[in-house]
């Protein structure tokens, strides 16, 4: 299941970075930015690699957000451990963690 939950974050999160890459960067050239007034001593191509990166891990903590607020009140409640491994206050539903 974790492996599900992660790729509904992940791979939606690169088709919006790798979106926002191709509108970002039709519009802005790289050798014309600034940073604190100084260019850019990076070459348009790392600019590009490190912005779609960033494009990448800011939609990646949208998705992961959206996942963790769509969880049932279930699985946010259960109990991660067999009956037999059960600590003291760990919820006992009908026999089931």
């Amino acid at each position: 299941m974790l492996a599900k939950r992660l790729m509904w974050i992940v791979w939606p999160a690169f088709l919006v970075a790798g979106l926002m890459e191709m509108l970002v960067f039709a519009m802005v050239d790289p050798q014309d930015m600034h940073w604190f007034g100084h260019p850019l001593a990076m070459s348009r191509e790392g600019v590009y690699t490190l912005a779609f990166f960033v494009f990448w891990i800011l939609t990646m903590a949208s998705s992961a957000l959206t996942t963790l607020l769509a969880m049932s009140p279930f699985e946010v409640n259960r109990c991660p451990f067999s009956a037999d491994a059960r600590p003291e206050g760990c919820p006992k539903e009908g026999g089931r963690c």
